[in-house]
């Protein structure tokens, strides 16, 4: 194995793929319906370097590709969560108190378990940043205590279990998650007969049921053309009228305005007519269902958006991404006119949008690169990731910028995540198990194990138990928020396979990360400079 691993450390792009291609065909693996997905390559990489250790070799992926890695992958998430993360983020204040908090309180148990065991600051700094898995706080924990090596020893040893410990507390919540109060209604669409005598007009029902549900066809009367409804138009006894949005939204409007129907104004498309279309031309993109006013210029209306996997009714807010395919309701003479209007082509499935997506992780890259000054009177930053992250939180949200388009895809984001992720992972896991030999030849290896293994569990049942019973989240949000309260994309990696990339994990991952990052890295300049 010498000459494999000697010829291996010669080539480390080459090493980066056969780990990227050789792991994820262990995270295919299932035992008894479980996987580990991504997180597989992790641990393939640290037991590769590892075993090369064994033969005096160094097989590296280079910190540069791994800072490449996470940087598109951060990116790509924050993209994807920008419109949800600022609409969620009034509610998500004590949820990020509460993990500033219990990282507190892991330091303290740290250092008052860690100095009883004999170990220095140092150590327990390390120890700390790895029990987190954490990188730039073991580089914060290693400046403020002035002994770097020491606090690598205490995150190589912390770090694996700080991995494993999150992925059980994940799949505890993924296993209450099943019962998920917050899971988003599937969309429904009924044709209503009207039977209330009051005439109401159609945008006080609208208002009344929150807009979030859109009205998509109205016919007066049994015979009467089949016309779109707008605002402004009065519901009389005996109208039919087409109401699309969540469940118990539509049974609502059913219950508000009449009774269900057994006539489906959607199967006669004599007058307006529906389709799919996908969203491909860059002038659209980044504008709001509202902004592109299509009952003025088509006498059209938008009833869905369907983004990846996902379907969501057509709010008037929403911002409209490439590659999102929107069911348009209008008159049949104008389907054509509107398809060439939206693109409808599969370009806007995978383009990449160079422009954003270089702006973007620039301005992300030299905003984590950025020196911040701390109380103590040292500087440090919160790296790349958290950068990339923020800024593609708010290109996510705005979506255009004058004439230039800020968000991407979504698919090209899921590409973009995944590939970012598995090269990160690689590249951590080879660094880690590089490291675990030397970790373990040294004395104290077992006291860092244990003060690594209670710090990871404090956190993990803290941030469980108080996110679950005090702040009432979901499981399925709770999965990602562990992963993003941990900076671990692993665990973000592992959720993320078990429920089919549901957007609520990616949502607690971005709700917490940015704050997370800087977090960590403060509690653990202050704790290596006790």
């Amino acid at each position: 194995m010498t000459s494999v691993f000697t010829f291996l450390s010669e080539q480390p792009v080459l090493f980066l793929f056969i780990l990227i291609g050789i792991g994820m065909a262990f995270g295919h693996i299932k035992l008894r319906g479980i996987s580990l997905g991504p997180a597989a390559v992790l641990f393939f990489a640290i037991a590769m370097a590892a075993w090369a250790q064994t033969f005096d070799i160094e097989l590296r992926v280079t910190r540069e590709l791994g800072v490449l890695g996470l940087a598109l992958f951060a990116f790509a998430i924050g993209v994807n969560s920008g419109a949800s993360f600022f609409h969620n983020i009034k509610s998500a204040v004590g949820p990020i108190v509460a993990m500033v908090v219990l990282y507190v309180l892991v330091a303290a148990v740290g250092m008052g378990v860690g100095k009883s065991l004999g170990m220095s600051t140092a150590l327990i700094s390390g120890t700390f940043a790895g029990a987190l898995t954490n990188t730039p706080a073991l580089a914060a924990a290693g400046q403020a205590s002035g002994d770097l090596g020491a606090a690598t020893v205490g995150y190589s040893i912390a770090y694996l279990f700080g991995v494993i410990g999150m992925l059980a507390a994940a799949t505890a919540a993924l296993s209450y998650g099943k019962k998920d109060s917050d899971a988003p209604s599937p969309l429904a669409n009924r044709t209503i007969r009207v039977e209330r005598e009051d005439h109401p007009f159609v945008g006080d029902v609208y208002e009344k049921l929150g807009q979030k549900v859109t009205f998509s066809r109205l016919r007066r009367g049994e015979e009467g053309p089949i016309t779109r409804p707008s605002m402004s138009d009065t519901l009389d006894p005996g109208d039919l009228i087409t109401v699309v949005g969540p469940r118990e939204l539509v049974a609502k409007a059913a219950n508000e305005l009449g009774h269900s129907s057994s006539h489906s104004l959607i199967q006669d498309r004599t007058y307006l007519d529906f389709r799919r279309m996908t969203i491909s031309d860059p002038k659209v993109a980044g504008r709001t269902v509202g902004d592109l006013n299509l009952a003025t210029r088509f006498s059209g209306t938008i009833s869905r958006v369907r983004r990846g996997d996902v379907d969501m009714i057509a709010e008037p807010g929403l911002v409209l991404q490439e590659g999102d395919r929107v069911r348009v309701v209008a008159p049949t003479s104008k389907m054509a006119e509107i398809t060439k209007f939206f693109g409808d082509s599969t370009r806007g499935l995978t383009d990449l949008n160079p422009v954003a997506l270089g702006i973007g992780m620039a301005l992300g890259i030299l905003l984590g690169e950025a020196q911040i000054l701390t109380p103590t009177g040292e500087y440090f930053s919160i790296g790349s990731a958290a950068g990339t992250l923020v800024v593609g939180l708010i290109f996510g949200k705005i979506g255009r910028i004058g004439p230039v388009v800020t968000a991407l895809p979504y698919t090209a984001c899921q590409v973009l995540a995944e590939f970012g992720l598995l090269v990160f992972l690689a590249q951590a896991g080879a660094n880690a198990g590089g490291q675990i030999i030397e970790a373990f030849t040294s004395g104290t290896w077992w006291k860092i194990l244990v003060l690594g293994i209670l710090m990871t569990t404090v956190m993990a049942v803290g941030l469980y138990a108080v996110m679950r019973w005090i702040f009432k989240m979901g499981g399925t949000q709770l999965s990602g928020l562990i992963a993003g309260s941990q900076t671990q994309p692993a665990v973000l990696a592992f959720a993320n396979s078990r429920t089919n990339a549901d957007p609520r994990v990616a949502l607690g991952y971005a709700l917490v990360y940015p704050v997370a990052m800087i977090g960590k890295i403060l509690v653990a300049q202050v704790l290596g400079g006790l």
